[in-house]
């Protein structure tokens, strides 16, 4: 299997799941507004620990919630958190280099540790939650928006091809 094809194949099982979830639109691009919120601003492995009960107090779809924080992964994390660093220093008239920044993460994920996330020192650490709020202020309401109206699509077209099957 080709890498595109196990893209595609990962594309559609995601994209079933968001839309058979039983549940209405708002509901589902709710829960998955709350998880890329937390998934843009919170580190990672404290994402799940915000959103899930945040899912429960908006009333969003939880399936949601949990997935859409998989925005920050073992695989996006590379180039997520450094721009995002980056953009946040620049933002808060800092002086960082884009590759101190990037040499400060490599450093942090091969320690794997929070007392390594600790010492990238406090701008960084600013920056970092800077740029989340940028990231998280474009994302949130782009994945409510996208997610919506693909269940909404998703959910037009069956109907009409039931309709079609059913000579309506």
């Amino acid at each position: 299997m080709t890498a595109k094809q196990w893209i595609w194949k990962k594309w559609i099982l995601l994209y079933s799941k968001v839309v058979k979830e039983k549940a209405t639109p708002e509901y589902i691009a709710r829960g998955w507004a709350i998880g890329m919120f937390f998934g843009c601003l919170i580190p990672f492995g404290f994402q799940l620990l915000c959103s899930i009960p945040t899912a429960f107090l908006l009333k969003g779809s939880k399936i949601g919630a949990v997935l859409g924080t998989f925005i920050s992964n073992h695989f996006t994390v590379f180039i997520i958190y450094p721009v995002q660093c980056y953009v946040g220093d620049k933002l808060i008239g800092g002086n960082l280099s884009y590759a101190a920044v990037e040499e400060a993460f490599k450093e942090v994920l091969k320690k794997q540790n929070y007392s390594a996330l600790l010492e990238i020192g406090r701008e960084l650490v600013i920056a970092f939650f800077i740029g989340g709020a940028l990231l998280t202020l474009v994302m949130t309401p782009l994945t409510y928006w996208f997610v919506r109206n693909l269940v909404i699509r998703s959910r037009t077209k069956k109907n009409k091809t039931a309709e079609k099957k059913d000579g309506v």
